[in-house]
């Protein structure tokens, strides 16, 4: 069997018996060096190189999954999650780590987290602000927000003004057809909508059922160009 020359994360960690939790916290933190064979592997010699002992130490517990870390968070905000209402989702940790604020130890589907950098984000002052703004919104609860229909909402989406944060499957009642794709957009980008300046959001938000949005003629001219 050929000996392996270039390692991944997952693959290194394996090499030096690791928890591959610990070698990317490792990594972030500075204690490994940057790749070497490519923009994500290293070759043998630099992983042989590398001290194991000192990745373990570098994190000695265990990660704590994204679902873990929104109830902390739920605590931290004095409203905790609880069964059937969760005020703080695993969607919002998953902002949190596109904000850099947490640090993703997964190379799977579901996060793992250093449960000290969960606490220090707990810790922020701005927390309830941070979790505001990436509180994830359904396309009628975002045309709602605004006070406008969801058919000038969907208008919007055709502008590409706004997109999805994450589309997630939703089940309805127990048969594996009865499935729809929803599209999910955070608060933040929401709100931001109301600056655009092409809008007269008074007239947006007064115009009857059935009247044809204004925003079909903006859409037609954008085509245009």
């Amino acid at each position: 069997m050929a000996r392996r020359t270039e390692y991944d994360a997952s693959q290194a960690a394996q090499r030096l018996k690791v928890p591959a939790a610990a070698f990317r916290w490792a990594r972030h933190i500075g204690l490994l060096p940057d790749p070497d064979a490519s923009s994500w592997q290293w070759s043998r010699a630099a992983v042989e190189a590398l001290d194991a002992d000192a990745i373990r130490a570098a994190f000695p517990g265990q990660p704590i999954s994204g679902g873990v870390a929104a109830d902390r968070i739920a605590e931290a905000l004095g409203t905790p999650n609880v069964l059937g209402e969760r005020n703080v989702t695993s969607f919002v940790v998953r902002r949190f780590i596109g904000r850099r604020l947490l640090t993703e130890l997964s190379a799977k589907d579901g996060s793992l987290l250093h449960p000290d950098q969960v606490a220090e984000v707990c810790r922020r002052t701005d927390l309830a602000e941070l979790v505001a703004a990436d509180t994830p919104l359904g396309p009628a609860q975002a045309a709602k927000r605004l006070g406008v229909r969801r058919t000038d909402f969907d208008w919007m989406l055709r502008l590409k003004w706004i997109k999805p944060a994450e589309v997630i499957e939703v089940r309805f009642g127990t048969s594996r057809f009865g499935t729809e794709d929803v599209a999910l957009y955070t608060t933040q980008s929401v709100d931001a909508l109301t600056a655009r300046s092409e809008v007269d959001w008074d007239q947006l938000r007064t115009i009857p059922k059935g009247r044809r949005s204004p925003l079909a003629a903006l859409a037609k001219k954008a085509t245009a160009v």
